[in-house]
C-alpha cells in the first residue's frame, strides 16, 4: 500500500507523476480559509508532506498522529516550530543547493544595482530628467576593488563571496560561528568579528537563518557602525534587521543605501516607510524565483521524500535528534 502525502504547492506535471507512482497524493495548489478543513483532514491521514514553507501553523499538525516527515521546498525553516516538531518525532528536511546559486545572484544584483544606483536614475530617464550629461549628484559607487562583508558564510555566503573576490576583485570579510578555511584559501576571505565586518565593510550582505541568535541582529547601533559611504544588502530574513532603524539611517544618512528581498512583514506594508525612499531597492523576496531554480527546488524536495518514505534514506535533516522516531 502506498504512503499518504500530501503536496501543497505547485510543481510540474513531471513531477507530480513521480509522486504518484510513489504515494497516495492530496494535492493543493494553494491552502487558504476556504480549504483550510480539508488540508488539515488530509494532512491527519498523510504520512509525509512536501510543500514551500508552512501554510498553517506548527501546532495545528497536532492531530497528524501519522506525520513522519515534512519536506519543506525552501532552504529557511523559520516558519516552523521545529521543537515541536521534534517532539513529536516528525522529521523535518530543507534544501540549500538548487537555490544557492540563484539567490546569490540576487544578493550580487542588489549589491550592483544599489551601488550604481540603477533603480532611482531608470526612474530619473523615465520621468524625463536627464536633460544634460550626468553630473556629480547622480553618481554611484565602484564596487569593483571594496571591501564585502558577508554576515553568514554558508553555502550563499560562499558563493556570494567567490562573486565578490572573483568576479569583481573585492576583499571579503565574514562573519560564522566558525572560520571557513575553504573560504579563506579561495577567496582570501578574513574570519572577523561582526562589529568589525560593518566598521571596515563598503558593503555588508546579511545571509544568516532566522534564529533566536540572529532576530534583530541589525539594528540602529550595527547601523551606527557603518560607514556612510556603505551598503546594506538582506537576502537571509526581515527579522534580522530592525526595519525601523534601517529606515532612519536611510533617511538620516548614517549609510548610503540598501538593497532589500526580504522584510519584517511579508507583502511589504503600503505604509511602510521604506516606499518613500530612493535610497532603497526593494525586491519582494525573490531570491530562488527562477522557472529553473524553483522546478529544481521542488524536485530536490520531492526526492528527499521519495527517500525517507521509500527508502529510510534522510538528507538535510533539521532536527536530526527526530530520527528513529
Amino acid at each position: 500500500m502506498k504512503s499518504k502525502i500530501v503536496l501543497y504547492h505547485p510543481v510540474p506535471q513531471s513531477l507530480r507523476d513521480e509522486l504518484d507512482a510513489h504515494f497516495e497524493v492530496t494535492a493543493f495548489d494553494k491552502v487558504t480559509d476556504s480549504n483550510r478543513a480539508e488540508f488539515l483532514a488530509a494532512v491527519f491521514e498523510a504520512e509525509g508532506l512536501i510543500g514551500m514553507g508552512l501554510p498553517v501553523p506548527t501546532s495545528e499538525l497536532s492531530g497528524a498522529t501519522k506525520l513522519m516527515v515534512i519536506a519543506t521546498i525552501t532552504a529557511g525553516y523559520d516558519a516552523f516550530d521545529v521543537a515541536e516538531l521534534t517532539a513529536r518525532k516528525i522529521v523535518l528536511m530543507n534544501l540549500f543547493d538548487p537555490l544557492t546559486e540563484t539567490t546569490a545572484d540576487l544578493a550580487f544584483a542588489l549589491i550592483m544595482a544599489a551601488g550604481r544606483r540603477i533603480v532611482e536614475l531608470d526612474r530619473k530617464v523615465r520621468l524625463g530628467q536627464w536633460l544634460k550629461p550626468v553630473e556629480t549628484p547622480w553618481f554611484g559607487l565602484d564596487i569593483h576593488g571594496k571591501t564585502l562583508g558577508i554576515v553568514g558564510m554558508g553555502r550563499i555566503g560562499g558563493a556570494i563571496a567567490r562573486r565578490g573576490a572573483l568576479g569583481c576583485g573585492m576583499s571579503i570579510l565574514y562573519t560564522a560561528r566558525s572560520p571557513k578555511p575553504e573560504a579563506e584559501k579561495a577567496y582570501s576571505a578574513k574570519h572577523c568579528e561582526l562589529e568589525e565586518l560593518l566598521r571596515e565593510s563598503d558593503y555588508v550582505c546579511l545571509a544568516v537563518p532566522l534564529t533566536a541568535e540572529t532576530k534583530g541582529l541589525i539594528g540602529e547601533r550595527e547601523l551606527g557602525m557603518m560607514k556612510k559611504t556603505a551598503i546594506l544588502v538582506n537576502i537571509a530574513r526581515g527579522p534580522v534587521v530592525d526595519e525601523k532603524a534601517l529606515a532612519q539611517a536611510l533617511q538620516n544618512g548614517t549609510i548610503y543605501g540598501a538593497g532589500l528581498d526580504v522584510y519584517e512583514k511579508e507583502p511589504l506594508p503600503m505604509d511602510s516607510p521604506l516606499l518613500a525612499l530612493d535610497n532603497v531597492i526593494l525586491a519582494p523576496h525573490v531570491g530562488s524565483a527562477t522557472t529553473q531554480t524553483r522546478d529544481a527546488m521542488a524536485a530536490y524536495a520531492a526526492e528527499s521524500l521519495i527517500g525517507y518514505l521509500c527508502k529510510g534514506v534522510s538528507r538535510n535533516v533539521v532536527n536530526p535528534e527526530a530520527l528513529g522516531g
